[in-house]
């Protein structure tokens, strides 16, 4: 998919330099042979692990938290797994962004094409939710192949960076629409489009609620709730992962029953737990160094999960 003509012209300064430097950077990597690439991805999550020092702690106290059951050796390995992961999607997301997929465009399936082909029918429109798995970008990218789908996230806080990453992901994405860009995301599902984005991770902007997600009190957006009652949308999860031969899983769920309902705490509390399952499937490739529990609150004040109920 061509870049858009409404793109503004990169921001372009002196304060901006080192920002350009590292896009450069950023773009000749995309473009290094695969092969070479995932070796420096494992090298690099190793450099990682020893030079992230506060998000290393970050990261093994969430995993201490939401694996109370694993022993202590056992959560140090995933911490060691995840960081060697967190090191590999640094060059699954610079060639998402801005290089050629070769050879990953024939190392991937899709399942579950049906469910979102169903839901589709008269019109309606489709939210994809996933946990922030690291292999996030390139999937993404890779079921774009398929589905012509448009993504919420977050911008970056640097203009250039900004940039660079929006006009590569407008070469695969129909549109991206930041969380405060409400409307035209709502226009786009009440049209039949199909969204995509992430929706556990805790943010200060957005209504949010306190539900469990691993057990614990998190401090969730309500988004979901939100965009499926006022668009109409079905609500489909959606999983990916980085399989033991270098290929990639792309799986799409079926739609949520009765979703959304009446209560928005209710359909989040929901939404975290369908995302605590699917990190669970694959727990060494989530995003582990982000301060999730951030705000806390007592566990008399947690509501029930669906499956307590």
């Amino acid at each position: 998919m061509s870049v858009p003509d409404s793109l503004p012209p990169p921001p372009l300064s002196l304060r901006l330099l080192p920002d350009w430097l590292a896009i450069a950077l950023g773009w000749t990597l995309a473009r290094w042979p695969w092969w070479l690439a995932v070796p420096a991805g494992r090298a690099l999550g190793a450099l990682m692990q020893r030079t992230m020092i506060a998000r290393g702690r970050i990261a093994a106290r969430n995993l201490a938290l939401c694996f109370p059951e694993r022993s202590e050796s056992e959560r140090d390995e995933m911490w060691r797994a995840s960081f060697r992961s967190l090191g590999v999607s640094v060059f699954e997301f610079l060639r998402a962004w801005w290089g050629p997929l070769t050879p990953l465009d024939r190392r991937y399936e899709v399942l579950g094409l049906e469910h979102l082909q169903a839901a589709q029918k008269n019109g309606r429109g489709v939210i994809l939710v996933s946990p922030h798995l690291t292999t996030l970008e390139i999937s993404v990218r890779l079921l774009c192949r398929q589905v012509d789908l448009a993504g919420m996230y977050r911008p970056h806080e640097s203009p250039a960076l900004e940039w660079a990453v929006k006009r590569g992901r407008l070469r695969y994405t129909r549109a991206m629409y930041t969380r405060d860009e409400l409307r035209p995301a709502l226009r786009h599902l009440k049209t039949g489009g199909v969204l995509w984005f992430a929706p556990d991770q805790e943010t200060r902007r957005g209504e949010s609620v306190f539900v469990p997600f691993f057990g614990q009190p998190a401090w969730s957006l309500t988004s979901t709730h939100q965009l499926a009652r006022l668009s109409g949308a079905a609500v489909l999860s959606l999983f990916y992962q980085r399989l033991a031969d270098g290929s990639y899983r792309i799986e799409i769920g079926p739609p949520l029953e009765n979703f959304p309902s009446a209560d928005a705490t209710a359909d989040t509390a929901r939404i975290m737990a369908l995302m605590e399952q699917l990190i669970r499937r694959a727990p060494e490739q989530y995003l582990w160094v982000h301060d999730r529990f951030k705000r806390q609150m007592s566990s008399d004040q947690i509501p029930a999960t669906p499956r307590d109920q």
